[in-house]
């Protein structure tokens, strides 16, 4: 018995059809991606507080220049030599031992509130924050008054030091060509997070 297979009427695809890249809510083509579980509603909270594409900040931080590595850290102990480094005079050699260092447990104190960012501009110099910096930034750290933290602003991120003066907040950079910024109720402000180390080559 031979089976006779009905053709759709509507026919195959039509040019044109369909809906137009980046006509969605956020402006841009969107693709699908797997996310932690345990990250999904924060990663809801920020697309709908923030629609729109995150601009990097003159003198801030690469808006696409963020990563949620830290969220499943590899353990590599490396060796660590049990003495002091002279930076001045060489001293005489000296018996030591060695022992094993995991640089998660230094560096990643909360893995799962963990990520890194990576500078782009001087506004933090003054601080040891220099431009291709990576930052470690640790979402579960209350961003205190003089902490260095992640924010954004109406939609740039930003990398600046917090201050709070007379009820008023202001995001203030470590360098004296670029100005303080005060925080306004009109403003979109929100603080990703705490920068806990900073990594950059010598």
């Amino acid at each position: 018995m031979i089976e006779k297979i009905k053709k759709n009427s509507h026919g195959g695809a039509r040019k044109g059809a369909g809906r137009k890249k980046g006509s969605g809510k956020f402006g841009e083509p969107t693709q699908v991606m797997r996310v932690p579980i345990s990250r999904i509603g924060e990663i809801k909270d920020m697309l709908l507080k923030f629609p729109k594409k995150l601009k990097p900040e003159p003198g801030g931080t690469k808006a696409s220049a963020v990563y949620w590595n830290a969220l499943s850290p590899s353990s590599q102990p490396l060796t660590l030599f049990d003495a002091r480094v002279a930076a001045g005079a060489p001293s005489p050699a000296e018996d030591f031992s060695d022992g094993q260092l995991d640089l998660n447990e230094h560096l990643l104190k909360n893995p799962q509130s963990t990520f890194f960012v990576r500078v782009n501009g001087d506004s933090m110099i003054n601080a040891g924050i220099n431009p291709e910096d990576l930052l470690i930034v640790d979402r579960s750290i209350r961003p205190a008054q003089g902490r260095v933290v992640i924010a954004v602003v109406n939609g740039e991120l930003t990398v600046k030091r917090l201050f709070k003066e007379n009820n008023k907040v202001f995001l203030m950079p470590e360098n004296p060509n670029y100005p303080a910024l005060e925080i306004t109720e009109e403003m979109d402000f929100m603080i990703w997070g705490v920068v806990t180390n900073v990594i950059h080559a010598v």
